[in-house]
Formats: structure tokens, C-alpha cells, sequence
């Protein structure tokens, strides 16, 4: 890639560091799109030594490049998110990927279509770290931060996308006993 290029691109995801989730950090302040990526780049990595039969490179490529689309859209929460607005971010994301040099174009579309379609290991393991850090974010943050529909949520989320793995099945049982306390400790103080 040139290196005008290059930093174009990189000027053009340094909005991701600014393009805020609706979620909080247990800082008390929004969590970022970037953070976001990053944390679950990182669960992919750490959750690697179970799936030793998956491609690493190509999970953690997915993490990395998974909310490139909130750059054009921001971030709409699960939800809110409406159908309408999915096929307005593929069409931007899709729009802006074919404008990228070779082969980071063609390389980035193979992927898109495998994580759309979920039917890879790698896109199961992608989509399920992609789920169950926001989960554990929410978990992090103040518990006043969550909208009504979130304590319901957070105690569900994510159930179908850790289904093949008895691995992430546990980790998801862990994280709902986590939520499970949180509540149940919001909900003790705010009883006073």
C-alpha cells in the first residue's frame, strides 16, 4: 500500500477512538468503538488455546476491521438498531471497502461475506467475542448507566452465539452470574 494511502486510511479509523457505544466504562465515561475492538480482539486472542483447529490471523483480522462500518454510521445500539440502518452501514462499509488498494479490497470483502454468514468457525468465534464484551463492559459499568431493557438483555445476550462452543458456553453461564450480582447488589442499595 503507498504510504499516502496508508495514512489516509489510518487518519480515517482514528475516528473509531472518538465514535463513542452507548455503553460506559467502569471509569463512568462512553466506552469508544476502538476500545470495544480492541477488548475483543484481545478475549479472541486469550480464548485462541480452545480452538486450536481455528485460524488466529483471520479471527483477529475480523475482530480488528468488525465496526469499520460505524465509522460513516456511528454506533446504534443493538436495540435500536433497525434493519434500515444495517443495510445503510453495509452499503457505506461495502461502498468504501471496494475503494481500498489490493488485496487489502478483496481480502476484506472475503471477510465481511464470512462473518455476515457465520457459518465458519472463525466467524462464530468472531461474532461470539463480539457479544460477550459488551456484555462484560455493561457488567463493568455503573449499573444506573443501563437502560430498562439492559438488565433483561444482559442476562440473555449472546446465549445463540456461544451455542457451539461448551468453552464459551461456560464463559457466558460466568459472565450471567456476574450480571446476576451486579443486579442484585443495584438493586439492594436502591431498595435503601
Amino acid at each position: 500500500m503507498e504510504a499516502a494511502k496508508l495514512l489516509e486510511l489510518l487518519h480515517l479509523a482514528e475516528k473509531l477512538k472518538d465514535t463513542t457505544r452507548h455503553c460506559y466504562t467502569s471509569g463512568g465515561r462512553h466506552e469508544s468503538v476502538a476500545e470495544h475492538s480492541w477488548r475483543m480482539t484481545l478475549m479472541a486472542y486469550w480464548v485462541s488455546d480452545e480452538f486450536p483447529e481455528a485460524d488466529l490471523l483471520k479471527i483477529l483480522k475480523m475482530c480488528l476491521i468488525h465496526d469499520l462500518g460505524e465509522i460513516f454510521t456511528g454506533d446504534i445500539p443493538v436495540s435500536a438498531k433497525t434493519a434500515a440502518d444495517e443495510a445503510r452501514e453495509e452499503d457505506l462499509l461495502t461502498e468504501w471497502v471496494a475503494s481500498l488498494p489490493s488485496p487489502f479490497r478483496e481480502e476484506m470483502r472475503a471477510l465481511y461475506d464470512e462473518m455476515i454468514a457465520r457459518e465458519t468457525l472463525e466467524a462464530r468465534i468472531y461474532k461470539a467475542m463480539d457479544s460477550l464484551e459488551a456484555v462484560i463492559q455493561h457488567n463493568e459499568s455503573d449499573l444506573a448507566t443501563w437502560g430498562a431493557h439492559e438488565f433483561e438483555l444482559n442476562r440473555h445476550y449472546a446465549e445463540d452465539r456461544v451455542a457451539f462452543s461448551p468453552y464459551l458456553r461456560e464463559l457466558r453461564r460466568v459472565i450471567r452470574e456476574e450480571t446476576e450480582e451486579r443486579i442484585l447488589k443495584f438493586e439492594l442499595i436502591h431498595e435503601q
